[in-house]
């Protein structure tokens, strides 16, 4: 039932209405595409403008032409009204205004995709000032749409240039009621930049390299069954870093055997690394004298 009188419409809630339409149109087109996973890729890239003018044309069917109201304008309790006209109450929108729209905006997105389609068999000169001009023409529409959107934001009409050039206005179906307003989600958000930022600051400050080798070192199995020359022979033969068969093996004034970029590497990284087995801080780094017979190896 059609109301008697013209409710308007907030800025934010035409702007939501427009972004949900945008929502679903790409919604559509991704669930349309699914369809055709299995056949031969690039199979409906040659018609893909005409598709989704059928897929629009359909919407609109639906929509503008039934309901005098897009998908999100539905959601949002918002309808077009006809402002041309100048009676006060709600007026549906006319079929001359109904059939424009769909040619503004299904036909105009067409139109837009396939311009240089359209022109592409002439001449090489007649073509380049054929594109010239269509170039020269979509600026001129971006340019009065934005000059339309500053319009809009200042006295609150016709979100878009379609609207004002066929005189179609969004008003409530209903008297307005209390806009819900949920601030779980923005409580979220903050706590969640909040922990960010304080691990940004805070890992820095981790020597994460140190924390790695004292904590392999609490996880080692301990060996209490071997003498002090077997000790000494395994520590020699193993890198107290990665665990591998040292190169160029260098010792730190402890009795244990580092690779040498393994222990550089630690160094650089913090001037207070200890021995990740006994606990001794770097005295000297020296390179280890130490000969292995072949047949040892």
């Amino acid at each position: 039932n059609n109301v008697n009188k013209v409710i308007p419409v907030l800025r934010i809630s035409q702007l939501d209405a427009l972004e949900l339409n945008k929502a679903l149109e790409q919604l559509v087109w991704s669930q349309f595409t699914c369809c055709f996973h299995a056949f031969k890729p690039g199979l409906l890239a040659r018609f893909e403008p005409e598709i989704k003018a059928s897929l629009w044309l359909f919407l609109w069917r639906f929509t503008i032409c039934s309901k005098n109201a897009t998908v999100g304008q539905a959601l949002l309790n918002i309808q077009y009204t006809n402002d041309l006209s100048q009676i006060q109450k709600y007026q549906t929108l006319s079929k001359q205004q109904k059939l424009w729209y769909l040619i503004c905006t299904v036909g105009g997105k067409w139109l837009e995709e396939r311009c240089y389609d359209l022109f592409s068999k002439c001449p090489l000169e007649s073509f380049q000032r054929t594109k010239y001009f269509i170039n020269l023409i979509i600026r001129l529409l971006r340019l009065c749409e934005l000059l339309n959107f500053l319009i809009f934001l200042q006295k609150g009409k016709f979100a878009t240039l379609s609207e004002r050039i066929l005189g179609i206005r969004s008003v409530f179906c209903q008297p307005q009621g209390i806009r819900p307003i949920a601030f779980e989600y923005m409580n979220r958000e903050l706590l969640w930049h909040g922990f960010a930022e304080f691990l940004v600051f805070f890992l820095p400050l981790i020597n994460m390299q140190k924390l790695k080798l004292k904590i392999s070192s609490w996880t080692l199995p301990v060996r209490k069954n071997f003498n002090n020359e077997n000790i000494s022979e395994i520590s020699h033969k193993e890198c107290s870093v990665c665990r591998e068969w040292p190169t160029m093996p260098h010792t730190i004034g402890c009795s244990h055997v580092f690779c040498y970029y393994c222990i550089k590497s630690c160094f650089l990284s913090d001037i207070y690394f200890t021995c990740p087995k006994c606990g001794i801080e770097i005295q000297d780094l020296q390179p280890l004298k130490y000969n292995l017979e072949m047949k040892e190896i």
